[in-house]
Protein backbone atom coordinates (compact mmCIF):
# COMPACT_ATOMS: atom_id res chain seq x y z
CA UNK A 1 0.00 0.00 0.00
CA UNK A 2 2.85 2.39 0.76
CA UNK A 3 4.16 2.11 -2.82
CA UNK A 4 1.31 4.43 -3.91
CA UNK A 5 2.52 7.28 -1.68
CA UNK A 6 3.67 10.50 -3.32
CA UNK A 7 5.05 13.49 -1.45
CA UNK A 8 5.08 16.96 -2.97
CA UNK A 9 8.07 18.45 -1.20
CA UNK A 10 10.88 20.98 -1.31
CA UNK A 11 14.27 20.05 0.06
CA UNK A 12 14.56 23.03 2.44
CA UNK A 13 10.92 23.31 3.54
CA UNK A 14 10.83 22.56 7.25
CA UNK A 15 7.21 21.41 6.99
CA UNK A 16 8.15 18.92 4.27
CA UNK A 17 11.21 17.93 6.31
CA UNK A 18 8.88 16.96 9.18
CA UNK A 19 6.92 14.65 6.93
CA UNK A 20 10.03 13.09 5.40
CA UNK A 21 11.20 12.25 8.93
CA UNK A 22 7.85 10.65 9.74
CA UNK A 23 7.84 8.60 6.54
CA UNK A 24 11.38 7.44 7.25
CA UNK A 25 10.60 6.53 10.87
CA UNK A 26 7.65 4.50 9.59
CA UNK A 27 9.84 2.86 6.96
CA UNK A 28 7.41 3.87 4.22
CA UNK A 29 8.53 4.07 0.61
CA UNK A 30 7.26 7.02 -1.40
CA UNK A 31 7.87 8.94 -4.60
CA UNK A 32 9.10 12.51 -4.25
CA UNK A 33 7.48 15.20 -6.38
CA UNK A 34 9.75 18.25 -5.86
CA UNK A 35 8.14 21.69 -5.97
CA UNK A 36 10.79 24.42 -6.23
CA UNK A 37 9.58 27.27 -4.03
CA UNK A 38 11.86 29.93 -5.58
CA UNK A 39 12.42 28.99 -9.21
CA UNK A 40 10.35 30.98 -11.68
CA UNK A 41 8.66 32.90 -8.89
CA UNK A 42 7.81 29.66 -7.11
CA UNK A 43 6.50 26.52 -8.78
CA UNK A 44 3.91 26.22 -6.02
CA UNK A 45 1.99 28.99 -7.78
CA UNK A 46 1.63 27.02 -11.01
CA UNK A 47 -1.95 26.07 -11.87
CA UNK A 48 -1.10 22.37 -11.84
CA UNK A 49 0.09 22.47 -8.23
CA UNK A 50 -2.63 24.91 -7.12
CA UNK A 51 -5.17 22.33 -8.29
CA UNK A 52 -3.65 19.90 -5.79
CA UNK A 53 -3.32 22.42 -2.96
CA UNK A 54 -5.12 25.78 -3.30
CA UNK A 55 -2.96 27.12 -0.44
CA UNK A 56 0.07 26.66 -2.72
CA UNK A 57 2.13 25.18 0.11
CA UNK A 58 4.17 22.04 0.59
CA UNK A 59 4.04 19.35 1.74
CA UNK A 60 1.16 17.49 0.15
CA UNK A 61 0.79 13.74 0.50
CA UNK A 62 -1.05 11.81 -2.19
CA UNK A 63 -2.10 8.27 -1.36
CA UNK A 64 -4.15 6.82 -4.18
CA UNK A 65 -7.19 9.07 -4.48
CA UNK A 66 -6.54 10.71 -1.12
CA UNK A 67 -4.82 14.11 -0.96
CA UNK A 68 -3.68 15.28 2.49
CA UNK A 69 -2.49 18.85 3.18
CA UNK A 70 -0.76 20.20 6.31
CA UNK A 71 2.28 18.47 7.79
CA UNK A 72 0.73 17.56 11.14
CA UNK A 73 -2.36 16.12 9.48
CA UNK A 74 -0.12 14.08 7.19
CA UNK A 75 1.94 12.76 10.10
CA UNK A 76 -1.14 11.77 12.08
CA UNK A 77 -2.57 10.11 8.97
CA UNK A 78 0.59 8.04 8.64
CA UNK A 79 0.25 6.98 12.27
CA UNK A 80 -3.37 5.96 11.84
CA UNK A 81 -2.96 4.29 8.45
CA UNK A 82 0.11 2.29 9.53
CA UNK A 83 -0.40 1.76 13.28
CA UNK A 84 1.80 -1.34 13.40
CA UNK A 85 4.89 0.62 12.33
CA UNK A 86 6.89 2.96 14.59
CA UNK A 87 4.34 5.08 16.42
CA UNK A 88 4.60 8.86 16.19
CA UNK A 89 2.07 9.44 18.96
CA UNK A 90 1.91 7.58 22.29
CA UNK A 91 -1.16 5.57 23.30
CA UNK A 92 -2.30 7.36 26.46
CA UNK A 93 -4.45 10.48 26.04
CA UNK A 94 -2.37 12.71 28.41
CA UNK A 95 0.84 11.73 26.63
CA UNK A 96 -0.71 12.34 23.21
CA UNK A 97 -1.81 15.80 24.36
CA UNK A 98 1.73 16.60 25.54
CA UNK A 99 3.30 15.49 22.27
CA UNK A 100 0.74 17.33 20.16
CA UNK A 101 1.30 20.51 22.19
CA UNK A 102 5.06 20.34 21.60
CA UNK A 103 4.58 19.72 17.89
CA UNK A 104 2.08 22.55 17.56
CA UNK A 105 4.38 24.93 19.44
CA UNK A 106 6.64 24.69 16.38
CA UNK A 107 4.17 24.08 13.58
CA UNK A 108 1.50 26.57 14.66
CA UNK A 109 3.33 29.27 16.62
CA UNK A 110 6.94 29.50 15.40
CA UNK A 111 7.09 28.29 11.81
CA UNK A 112 4.20 30.35 10.35
CA UNK A 113 5.90 33.60 11.41
CA UNK A 114 9.08 32.60 9.60
CA UNK A 115 7.59 31.01 6.51
CA UNK A 116 8.94 31.89 3.07
CA UNK A 117 5.77 33.62 1.95
CA UNK A 118 5.82 35.89 5.03
CA UNK A 119 9.42 36.95 4.42
CA UNK A 120 8.75 37.46 0.71
CA UNK A 121 5.77 39.66 1.57
CA UNK A 122 7.91 41.75 3.91
CA UNK A 123 10.48 42.32 1.18
CA UNK A 124 8.13 42.70 -1.76
CA UNK A 125 5.30 44.77 -0.28
CA UNK A 126 6.91 46.64 2.60
CA UNK A 127 10.52 46.70 1.35
CA UNK A 128 11.82 45.47 4.68
CA UNK A 129 15.62 45.10 4.50
CA UNK A 130 16.93 41.55 4.57
CA UNK A 131 18.77 42.22 7.82
CA UNK A 132 15.51 43.19 9.53
CA UNK A 133 13.73 40.14 8.11
CA UNK A 134 16.50 37.99 9.54
CA UNK A 135 16.13 39.69 12.93
CA UNK A 136 12.39 38.92 12.81
CA UNK A 137 13.11 35.25 12.12
CA UNK A 138 15.66 34.97 14.91
CA UNK A 139 13.37 36.69 17.40
CA UNK A 140 10.46 34.30 16.89
CA UNK A 141 12.61 31.20 16.70
CA UNK A 142 14.29 32.28 19.93
CA UNK A 143 10.95 32.88 21.66
CA UNK A 144 9.59 29.54 20.56
CA UNK A 145 12.64 27.44 21.27
CA UNK A 146 13.07 28.98 24.73
CA UNK A 147 9.50 27.93 25.50
CA UNK A 148 10.10 24.46 24.05
CA UNK A 149 13.23 24.11 26.21
CA UNK A 150 11.26 25.10 29.29
CA UNK A 151 8.56 22.55 28.48
CA UNK A 152 10.92 19.58 28.14
CA UNK A 153 13.80 20.38 30.53
CA UNK A 154 13.37 18.46 33.74
CA UNK A 155 10.01 17.00 32.72
CA UNK A 156 9.88 13.32 33.71
CA UNK A 157 8.14 12.52 30.41
CA UNK A 158 11.19 13.71 28.49
CA UNK A 159 13.60 10.91 27.74
CA UNK A 160 16.26 10.50 25.10
CA UNK A 161 13.74 12.23 22.83
CA UNK A 162 11.00 14.81 23.35
CA UNK A 163 8.71 12.19 24.87
CA UNK A 164 10.24 9.00 26.18
CA UNK A 165 13.00 7.04 24.54
CA UNK A 166 11.66 6.75 21.00
CA UNK A 167 11.34 9.59 18.47
CA UNK A 168 7.88 10.77 17.57
CA UNK A 169 5.76 13.63 16.33
CA UNK A 170 7.40 16.30 18.47
CA UNK A 171 10.88 15.30 17.32
CA UNK A 172 9.70 15.43 13.69
CA UNK A 173 8.91 19.12 14.30
CA UNK A 174 11.84 20.03 16.55
CA UNK A 175 14.72 18.93 14.32
CA UNK A 176 13.68 20.97 11.23
CA UNK A 177 13.15 24.04 13.40
CA UNK A 178 16.65 23.76 14.85
CA UNK A 179 17.94 23.36 11.30
CA UNK A 180 16.25 26.68 10.50
CA UNK A 181 17.77 28.27 13.59
CA UNK A 182 21.26 27.37 12.40
CA UNK A 183 20.51 28.71 8.92
CA UNK A 184 19.96 32.08 10.56
CA UNK A 185 23.15 31.91 12.60
CA UNK A 186 21.58 30.99 15.92
CA UNK A 187 23.48 29.03 18.55
CA UNK A 188 21.34 26.14 19.78
CA UNK A 189 23.62 25.60 22.78
CA UNK A 190 21.38 27.99 24.70
CA UNK A 191 18.72 25.25 24.62
CA UNK A 192 20.72 22.33 26.04
CA UNK A 193 17.86 19.86 26.31
CA UNK A 194 16.81 20.53 22.72
CA UNK A 195 20.40 20.26 21.53
CA UNK A 196 20.76 16.91 23.29
CA UNK A 197 17.52 15.59 21.78
CA UNK A 198 18.56 16.85 18.34
CA UNK A 199 21.84 14.94 18.53
CA UNK A 200 19.99 11.76 19.49
CA UNK A 201 17.68 12.24 16.50
CA UNK A 202 20.41 13.04 13.99
CA UNK A 203 22.23 9.83 14.91
CA UNK A 204 19.29 7.80 13.56
CA UNK A 205 19.14 6.63 9.92
CA UNK A 206 15.61 7.99 9.48
CA UNK A 207 16.65 11.53 10.33
CA UNK A 208 19.75 11.26 8.17
CA UNK A 209 17.67 10.12 5.19
CA UNK A 210 15.23 13.01 5.65
CA UNK A 211 17.88 15.74 5.95
CA UNK A 212 17.59 18.65 3.48
CA UNK A 213 21.07 18.30 2.00
CA UNK A 214 20.57 14.72 0.82
CA UNK A 215 17.25 15.24 -0.96
CA UNK A 216 17.20 14.70 -4.73
CA UNK A 217 16.19 18.31 -5.40
CA UNK A 218 18.85 19.84 -3.12
CA UNK A 219 21.45 21.95 -4.92
CA UNK A 220 25.15 21.56 -4.37
CA UNK A 221 25.27 24.76 -2.31
CA UNK A 222 22.88 26.53 0.05
CA UNK A 223 23.80 30.22 -0.30
CA UNK A 224 20.60 32.00 0.67
CA UNK A 225 18.70 32.03 3.98
CA UNK A 226 15.48 32.08 1.98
Amino acid sequence: MDSALQLHTYWRSSAAYRVRIGLALKGLQYAQRPVHLLEGGGRQHAAEFAAINPQRLVPVLVHGDLVVHQSLAILEYLDEAWPARARLLPDAAPARARVRALAQLVACDVHPLNNLRVLQFFEREWHVPRSECDDWVRHWIGEGMAAFEARVAGDPSTGAFCHGDAPGLADCCLVPQLYNARRYGMDVAGWPTLARIEQACLALPAFKAAAPGVQPDAPGADPSPL
